[in-house]
């Protein structure tokens, strides 16, 4: 895990995998806690955090993009990817892995 963090797009992988944990854990865990059995608080603290955690994906995507000349298509699909459940999981594996091929 530690040798994510020695480049660039490692940290983006690393930042989809904490953003799509942060925004199932909201979805999944707090919204049903504060909708269900009215116990917002949980939701409050997660939403926050997920938050500052998706603002950093978003940066980490667009400083990517500028920085390894992703282009529209990509980059599109990778900040699309941050507002669906389960998107960040497939942006890492379809468009964040390198190319195996060749």
């Amino acid at each position: 895990m530690l040798s994510l963090l020695k480049t660039q797009l490692g940290r983006l992988r690393l930042m989809a995998y904490v953003e799509g944990t942060s925004f199932l854990l909201l979805l999944f865990v707090t919204m049903p806690l504060k909708y269900t059995f009215d116990y917002p608080q949980p939701n409050k603290i997660i939403g926050l955090i997920h938050g500052l955690f998706f603002i950093m994906y978003v940066y980490a995507v667009i400083q990517i993009k500028i920085d390894e000349g992703w282009n529209l298509k990509k980059t599109t699909l990778a900040l699309l990817a941050s507002i669906i459940p389960f998107g960040t999981f497939w942006a890492d594996k379809k468009l964040f892995l390198p190319n195996e091929k060749g």
